[in-house]
């Protein structure tokens, strides 16, 4: 029979090859896949590394490549080994923290505390400097300081302090609530105020004096006389000053909103003005 005579010649040719295959196998050799930060992937052999860059060849040359470690996303090795390089940075959404629930406690710790803003201070339509603010942020204190009653006036060097540690500024304040600003400050009440002053005409003054000095006597016996006059000029700058203020409570409602052009047409005629809208004010008493 013909039958175990074939069968044995099909097992020699499977045997054959499975061994071809294998032989094929062990022949083809696993490379290093090296993947770049902008998506580029390179196979061939890592054949170093250093603090900084990898030593690289592509499969089949033998062309050196060496690449910098920060051009890197990753490194698979032949051996199933991942080595990773330059982890993306976790994204941080750029967002103001969120407000936590106001506590009852807290709220009543804020109870007729009043906060002064420093000044917007606009002369001949420029602002002015900071310390100009603030000066009047203290001037405000200290007349409204004296006849508070029952609310507690907080020191302009307290306030600017806490806004300065929240990141508020005049250039950014707009974007906070009234409401807000109460919140971070610590109040229950908001003054803020704002001058604008222009120069407008000037004002001379002048001043003539003359002296007169007796000299001797001429030929006809009249006494001679002569002197000396002198003139002194002076020019005054005349301003218009105007006034705004306004008071917030925590709800960000205006419970006082005044305009007031200044009477005396000097340069700090703000003041006499600033006193006049203060005594009308809610929380100025007696």
């Amino acid at each position: 029979m013909q039958t175990p005579k074939l069968l044995s010649h099909l097992l020699c040719l499977l045997i054959v090859i499975l061994f071809s295959q294998q032989t094929k196998a062990q022949t083809e050799k696993k490379h290093d896949i090296v993947l770049k930060n902008d998506g580029e992937e390179m196979k061939g052999d890592v054949t170093a590394i250093s603090d900084s860059t990898i030593t690289f060849n592509y499969a089949g040359e033998k062309l050196v490549y060496i690449i910098k470690k920060a051009d890197l996303s990753k490194i698979t090795f032949a051996s199933g080994r991942v080595q990773t390089f330059n982890k993306p940075a976790a994204i941080v959404e750029n967002r103001a923290p969120v407000a936590q629930p106001e506590t009852a406690s807290n709220k009543e710790d804020r109870r007729n505390k009043v906060a002064i803003l420093p000044f917007s201070f606009v002369k001949d339509g420029q602002p002015a400097a900071q310390e100009v603010s603030e000066e009047i942020q203290s001037e405000c204190y200290a007349m409204l300081n004296k006849h508070a009653g029952v609310y507690e006036i907080v020191s302009p060097r307290a306030i600017n302090v806490k806004l300065s540690k929240a990141g508020i500024s005049r250039v950014n304040i707009l974007n906070y609530s009234m409401s807000e600003l109460c919140e971070t400050l610590g109040v229950e009440y908001i003054l803020d105020g704002m001058v604008t002053q222009n120069r407008t005409t000037q004002t001379s003054y002048g001043n003539s004096t003359y002296t007169n000095k007796e000299n001797e006597n001429d030929k006809s016996g009249k006494k001679k006389g002569s002197g000396t006059s002198s003139t002194y000029a002076t020019n005054l700058q005349n301003y218009q000053t105007v006034m705004d203020m306004k008071i917030y409570n925590d709800k960000s409602e205006v419970i006082y909103n005044q305009n007031r052009k200044a009477f005396w047409n000097t340069e700090d005629a703000y003041k006499n003005t600033m006193e006049y809208l203060i005594k009308r004010s809610p929380i100025y008493n007696k």
